[in-house]
């Protein structure tokens, strides 16, 4: 069975007619399959911390979280790079480049609840209370004292 690296080498290395549509942008589908192949190649547990992110020329651009991780992953490359050789063929990564990208935060949920505020917008001192029984209280201390 073939890697699809070494077809998609085929592919674009066959000639090909103007009037012939191109199905498959070979350049594209090679950083794809590079990008794909990262995990496999490094294990899951760095590919938890790291994602490849483009490839150019033959340079695999990856992004870490940090420069610790930048720092290991460098002294790890030319192990990460024989194992994308197995995976891919040899000589399409030669090179890695490892960028710090921030992890980006998930979306999260509201916490506390917002308490109800009166339909016509008003704004009262008391919804900074955050307990609703001494809310209770101080809003009935409040009209007796005003009445």
């Amino acid at each position: 069975m073939q890697r699809a690296s070494q077809i998609l080498g085929r592919i674009s290395a066959a000639p090909r007619s103007r009037k012939q549509a191109d199905p498959v942008d070979p350049v594209i589908a090679m950083e794809q399959v590079a990008c794909a192949s990262w995990a496999r190649a490094v294990g899951p547990r760095i590919a938890r911390y790291s994602r490849a992110a483009k490839l150019v020329r033959n340079r695999l651009v990856v992004e870490v979280e940090d420069a610790v991780w930048q720092s290991n992953l460098f002294y790890l490359s030319h192990q990460i790079i024989s194992n994308l050789a197995k995976e891919l063929g040899a000589g399409i990564v030669t090179d890695l480049e490892f960028r710090i990208i921030p992890r980006r935060r998930e979306p999260q949920r509201e916490t506390t609840a917002v308490p109800n505020r009166p339909l016509g917008g008003e704004v009262d001192e008391s919804d900074a209370i955050h307990d609703p029984v001494l809310r209770r209280i101080y809003r009935a201390a409040r009209r007796k004292e005003t009445a």
